[in-house]
């Protein structure tokens, strides 16, 4: 047992950074505690900030890494065939959330589970480093192979972070201000993010491969640093179910579909509003055909990342009022922006101001994507305690990866007709998206 004066010099280290807590988290004293136990209200300070530096460093590997620029560029530079390009957001996506059904059978039986955020994030930084160690060994197909199927590993690392994330920030932190750490979490990200994309696409001649080499052995030590912060957190033991067959648990999971009707309209509210996210690819489409090449994808780089820092951090704090209606107001202006788009360009598709609207829009997409992801994750940490947080987390993330692929199957043949009619359909399915999200209750 620690005597009074151990604990008392304790309180003083602590001191600066529970004061920098009270500050940021609007906390004088331990009332907002309500909801977790009092040797983890303790902890909240230092916890708080770990969670956020942990996010910080892993958004900045998620960066460098990103399917859609660094890794789709490897896949051409290493002579690979282009298809295997077209796999890598899907795989990096559904992969990690289809699996989260077994993952969090697992996850759930034991007391602590920071453990799993750890490896998560240490399988991923491993994998990100046998890929800067393939496209120097290999070339053409086995290069390009060697990239996705790390990937996949990689995906299912992401899993194990998305599953435990949402435990241990439900047992650390107090319920009513959950949506402000990852909304400035989401903030200082998109700042840093802001600051390494820059660097990374404000240059003036394409960077080699030894360039991108080291991007991917930067986003690797990333994770790994992340999942030593991480490590660090101050969590207690909470409560543990099953001690059965993964399988057979997890299975058993799917039934909270059927006799949870607060969960089961969760579920299909987060599906419906995936047209925040799934809307961008057809944006930067139709912006294309404007034929201004890297300037505008650096336009769009730029966009999105003043998007989450300037509104995450909003985003949060409203979310800590009602999560609720952060989803209904992220979807609506989602709906919005991708009907709004899709009538510009059916009615003006030549107009010579469109190369500086595409960039205005997609931040607003992105703003609205934040509040639904910032939304939906308050939501579902608020709605379940204990055991029941990991099921949710697991059952949705599981449907909602399933549901990705085949949403994104529709749209993608949708837009075989033309990008604009993708547009369409993802936009009357999150105007359809925002209504569910209405009928929600509050939590």
């Amino acid at each position: 047992m620690s005597n009074p004066t151990t604990r008392v010099r304790a309180g003083e280290d602590r001191a600066p950074l529970s004061r920098l807590y009270a500050l940021v988290a609007n906390d004088e004293d331990a009332r907002t505690c309500t909801d977790i136990s009092e040797e983890a209200c303790r902890e909240v300070p230092g916890n708080f900030f770990k969670i956020i530096l942990a996010n910080l460093l892993s958004k900045i590997g998620d960066l460098l890494i990103n399917p859609k620029t660094v890794l789709a560029w490897l896949i051409g530079a290493v002579g690979a065939p282009a298809a295997l390009a077209g796999a890598l957001v899907p795989i990096r996506e559904s992969g990690s959330l289809i699996p989260q059904l077994l993952i969090g059978a697992w996850v759930r039986r034991h007391p602590v589970r920071k453990g799993f955020w750890a490896l998560g994030a240490v399988l991923q930084g491993l994998c990100v480093l046998g890929m800067a160690l393939a496209v120097w060994h290999w070339r053409g197909l086995a290069a390009g192979l060697a990239i996705v199927g790390l990937l996949v590993i990689f995906s299912l690392g992401r899993g194990f972070c998305s599953v435990a994330m949402k435990d241990v920030q439900g047992k650390c932190i107090p319920k009513s201000r959950r949506g402000r750490l990852t909304g400035l979490a989401s903030t200082l990200s998109g700042l840093a993010t802001l600051a390494v994309g820059v660097l990374l696409f404000g240059r003036d001649q394409e960077p080699g491969l030894l360039f991108y080499s080291v991007l991917l052995a930067a986003a690797g030590l990333a994770w790994w640093l992340a999942a030593a912060v991480f490590a660090s957190v101050d969590e207690f033991k909470g409560e543990t179910a099953g001690g059965g067959h993964a399988l057979r648990e997890a299975l058993a999971s799917l039934n909270l579909l059927v006799t949870d009707a607060p969960f089961r309209d969760f579920v299909i509210t987060r599906a419906l509003l995936m047209a925040s996210a799934l809307g961008s690819p057809f944006l930067v489409v139709l912006a294309q055909k404007q034929g201004q090449g890297a300037a505008l994808l650096g336009g769009f780089l730029v966009a999105s990342s003043l998007a989450s820092t300037l509104s995450a951090s909003v985003w949060g704090y409203m979310a800590d009022a009602s999560s609720r209606q952060v989803m209904m107001r992220g979807g609506g202006l989602a709906a919005l922006v991708c009907l709004g788009v899709a009538a510009v360009a059916l009615l003006a598709p030549e107009a010579g101001w469109l190369a500086a609207f595409y960039p205005v829009a997609f931040f607003v997409l992105s703003v609205a994507h934040s509040g639904v992801r910032i939304g939906r994750k308050t939501y579902l940490v608020d709605m379940a305690g204990g055991t029941k947080r990991t099921d949710y987390t697991a059952v949705s993330n599981t449907v909602i990866g399933v549901l990705l692929l085949v949403v994104g199957g529709i749209s993608t043949g949708v837009s075989v007709v033309g990008a604009q009619w993708a547009l369409v359909f993802l936009g009357l399915m999150g105007a359809l998206g925002t209504f569910w999200s209405w009928r929600l209750k509050e939590v």
